[in-house]
C-alpha cells in the first residue's frame, strides 16, 4: 500500500483539487481507496493573476517566476493540510497549473517553426518537494509531447483500470473548464488498443466567464445551472457555434482556454445581440453548446453510442447541464462516477496519485489512442 496525494487545478482555476489516497495493485488489479479529499481556494490575487495569463496578458520573467512560486506553495499548502488527521504520504503527483497550451501542427494550431505542441504548467515540483519534504512527480504532460502527442488527455489510462466494465461501453465525461472523455470499450478483446480519449471542447469555461460577466463579476459560476434552467437555448446559436473547426476535427485533439476563452465568449455575445437575447438565455445557450458538442463528439468520433456516460469534475454537479445531456442522449444513461466507486469531485486529482504512482514503478502513463503519441512513455519528473 502507498500513501499518495493528487493535485490538479483545472482550467476553470477554482482552486485546488487534493486528493489523499491509498493505492494498491499495478494495472489491472489497480485498487484506490480515497482517505480525503478537498478543494483549497486560490487567495483571490492569485486567481486574477492565473486568469489574466491565460487569458494572453504580457508580463516580465520577474513576474512570471513570482506566479510560478506562488502556486507552488499553494499545491504544497494543499498537500500539507489534506494530510492533517491520517499518516503522512510518501508520494505526491502534482499536475500544476495550466497556463499555456498548444497542441502539435496539423490541428488547427499555425506554427512557424515546431511541428511539436507547447503546454506550460506552472507551479514546479522542486519547490513542492522542498516545502513538503515528500517526493513529487511533476510536468506530466511534456514527456508525451516531446514524441509527437497533445500531452492530453492524461486521463484515460487512468480511467481505463479504474472505470471499465466487463459488458459495458463507457463515456468518462470530465467536464471541467474544457471537457475531455475517454471511451471505454467493454474489457475484452485488445479493449485497451480501442480505448479512445479527446477533449471534447468547452465545459464550465465559457458558463464560468459568461455568468461573470453578466453578474457584472457578483457569480463566478451558475450554481447547478439555475440561470441557464430558467432561461432558453437558441438552438439557431447553438447550430452556428457546432460549425466552429475544433468541434470538426477528428481525434486525437485537445485545447484549451486559448480557444474557449475570452475572446469567444466575446464572439459569442456578439453574434447573441441579433436574438435579443436574456441573460437567462444567453447562458442557456452557453450550457447547450457544451452539452451539444459532447454529445457531437460522441456521435460523430466513436465506433457507436456508449452504453453508459459517466459524468465527473465540477460540471458534473451542475444539475441542468445533466439534464441537458441526458435529453440529447435519450437512450444513455448519465450518471456520474460516484455510482461506479470513483469520486465525481476528485477523479481528477485521484488520476494524477496514480501517474505519480505508475511513474515511480516504470509503468507508462499516457494512452497513445488519446493523445496521439506514437508510444507509451513515462510520464513525470520526479523531484
Amino acid at each position: 500500500m502507498t500513501k499518495v496525494i493528487g493535485l490538479i487545478s483545472g482550467t476553470s482555476v477554482d482552486g485546488i483539487d487534493a486528493a489523499f489516497v491509498e493505492i494498491t495493485g499495478r494495472e489491472l488489479d489497480l485498487k484506490v481507496e480515497l482517505l480525503a479529499g478537498a478543494t483549497y481556494p486560490y487567495p483571490p490575487e492569485l486567481r486574477e493573476k492565473i486568469l489574466a495569463l491565460c487569458a494572453g496578458e504580457a508580463i516580465s520573467m520577474a513576474e512570471l517566476a513570482e506566479i510560478d512560486d506562488a502556486i507552488a506553495y499553494a499545491f504544497a499548502q494543499a498537500a500539507q493540510n489534506i494530510q492533517i488527521g491520517h499518516p503522512p504520504a510518501s508520494l505526491i503527483g502534482s499536475h500544476g497549473q495550466t497556463v499555456y497550451h498548444r497542441p502539435p501542427q496539423g490541428t488547427g494550431v499555425k506554427q512557424k517553426d515546431s511541428s511539436l505542441g507547447y503546454t506550460l504548467q506552472l507551479g514546479r515540483g522542486a519547490l513542492i518537494a522542498h516545502v513538503t519534504g515528500i517526493t513529487t512527480v511533476s510536468n506530466f504532460r511534456v514527456a508525451d509531447i516531446a514524441i509527437g502527442g497533445h500531452g492530453a488527455p492524461l486521463v484515460p489510462r487512468v480511467d481505463a483500470y479504474l472505470l471499465s466494465h466487463p459488458q459495458e461501453a463507457r463515456c468518462i465525461q470530465n467536464i471541467g473548464g474544457i471537457g475531455n472523455v475517454a471511451y471505454i470499450p467493454p474489457r475484452r478483446d485488445n479493449w485497451l488498443e480501442k480505448m479512445r480519449g479527446w477533449d471534447t471542447g468547452p465545459g464550465n469555461s465559457l458558463l464560468d466567464l459568461a455568468v461573470e460577466h453578466l453578474t457584472n463579476g457578483a457569480k463566478t459560476y451558475d450554481e447547478n445551472g439555475q440561470l441557464a434552467a430558467i432561461g432558453t437555448p437558441c438552438q439557431p446559436l447553438v447550430e452556428q457555434w457546432l460549425g466552429q473547426d475544433y468541434f470538426q476535427l477528428p481525434p486525437p485533439k485537445s485545447t484549451g482556454r486559448e480557444l474557449f476563452g475570452v475572446a469567444y465568449l466575446q464572439q459569442c455575445l456578439q453574434d447573441a445581440e441579433a436574438y435579443q437575447l436574456s441573460p437567462a438565455d444567453i447562458m442557456a445557450t452557453l450550457t447547450e453548446l457544451t452539452a451539444a458538442s459532447i454529445v457531437h463528439s460522441y456521435r460523430i468520433f466513436l465506433p457507436q453510442l456508449p452504453d453508459r456516460v459517466l459524468l465527473c469534475g465540477g460540471g458534473s454537479r451542475n444539475l441542468y447541464l445533466k439534464q441537458r445531456l441526458q435529453s440529447l442522449l435519450p437512450s444513455v444513461p448519465v450518471t456520474t462516477t460516484d455510482e461506479a466507486g470513483v469520486s465525481a469531485d476528485f477523479k481528477e486529482a485521484i488520476a494524477f496519485a496514480v501517474l505519480a504512482y505508475w511513474r515511480q514503478l516504470g509503468i507508462p502513463g499516457n494512452l497513445p489512442s488519446a493523445t496521439g503519441a506514437p508510444k507509451e512513455v513515462l510520464l513525470g519528473e520526479i523531484y
